[in-house]
């Protein structure tokens, strides 16, 4: 893609998204979400192959559905209430339906069959965005909504940890895989919403990071698949001491950074007295933490195919660096060791 080009793209992403949360007004935070959503589509289908357009058609039905709805039930609202406030909607159907199209747009459970397909049929680079960058705008908008009804993100927010677990189970592509630990990962910031935004917006930080460090180690990598995974010993062999620490922080496991959001956001169900959510919820995560032990067995214990009597050979790349790259250190570094910063990261986030 020529340069001038995606720096275009990428400024229009970057000011679609900031557009959306600096506005109070419905129409403003629409003309952003649009902006990121046509924004993204050409860097989708850059590759010029049938699986990216696919994708990059896929996309653009689901999230025009999604604005044609929500920017339905923001016109409504005016004409019943008199206001265009993002903060003050109490009409309880037209709250519901933006409500409905803000999750259409973050792939929650049950409209969440669209996220592994567009994000298995685009490369690692833009799967990246399309999993941390355009998440933020519909959440940020989201957390402004005060009169959601509470049993509808409940319902929402168990299925999609029940769906992201269980979905990833049998799959052998990598970016299904994280896929569906997107579906997860928002379902546990969808429950927690109802009951305390800042441990929310903190569940976002914390998944924003890990998301990250995966997409870019399987860059670095050049792995797909579950198989490719094999033989990253012997290419980056510091890569594969740190990968599967990062895969069990996404898990949840202590003492890494993942499991700080899930032991907070369980700790307020319990003292909330909504013990049978957090009980569902912690073992559902069980599901997810399958394929990460999965994926680190992948990397540390098993050898790739080969049917060949010869010795691996080592083959250690030294790529030249690139902004992508460089940003792998910061991203595992806040992987793995924010869990002992994580009651002033909360102070700064309140």
């Amino acid at each position: 893609m020529n340069p001038y080009l995606l720096i275009v793209l990428l400024t229009s992403l970057g000011l679609g998204t900031a557009l959306t949360l600096s506005s109070t007004h419905w129409l403003l935070a629409w003309l952003g979400l649009e902006v990121g959503t046509l924004a993204i589509l050409p860097l989708m289908a850059q590759p010029h192959h049938p699986r990216a357009t696919e994708a990059a058609t896929k996309y653009f039905i689901v999230q025009a559905t999604a604005a044609a709805t929500l920017l339905f039930a923001a016109i409504n609202n005016p004409w019943l209430q008199g206001h265009w406030d993002i903060q003050h909607m109490s009409h309880p159907l037209f709250t519901s339906m933006i409500t409905l199209a803000l999750l259409l747009k973050l792939g929650l459970a049950p409209m969440h069959t669209w996220m592994p397909e567009v994000i298995q049929g685009v490369s690692l680079n833009t799967g990246l965005i399309v999993s941390t960058w355009q998440k933020i705008a519909p959440f940020i908008l989201l957390l402004q909504i005060k009169q959601i009804h509470p049993p509808l993100l409940t319902i929402i927010g168990l299925a999609s940890i029940l769906i992201g677990g269980w979905g990833g189970l049998n799959q052998t592509q990598l970016r299904k895989i994280l896929a569906y630990s997107s579906i997860a990962h928002l379902g546990w910031m969808v429950l927690i919403l109802q009951h305390s935004t800042a441990l929310a917006t903190f569940a976002l930080l914390i998944y924003i990071f890990m998301t990250s460090a995966t997409f870019i180690t399987l860059k670095k990598c050049k792995a797909t698949t579950i198989n490719m995974l094999t033989t990253t010993w012997t290419k980056a062999p510091t890569i594969t001491l740190v990968a599967p620490l990062m895969l069990l922080s996404l898990g949840g496991l202590p003492p890494l950074s993942g499991f700080a959001p899930k032991w907070f956001i369980l700790q307020e169900h319990t003292q909330q007295n909504f013990i049978p959510h957090a009980s569902i919820a912690a073992l559902a995560a069980l599901l997810s933490l399958y394929y990460y032990l999965r994926l680190s067995y992948s990397i540390t214990l098993s050898l790739s195919p080969n049917n060949l009597p010869e010795c691996l050979q080592w083959r250690v790349n030294y790529p030249i660096s690139t902004p992508l790259s460089s940003a792998l250190p910061a991203a595992l570094a806040l992987t793995l060791f924010l869990l002992p910063l994580t009651p002033s990261a909360l102070t700064l986030i309140i």
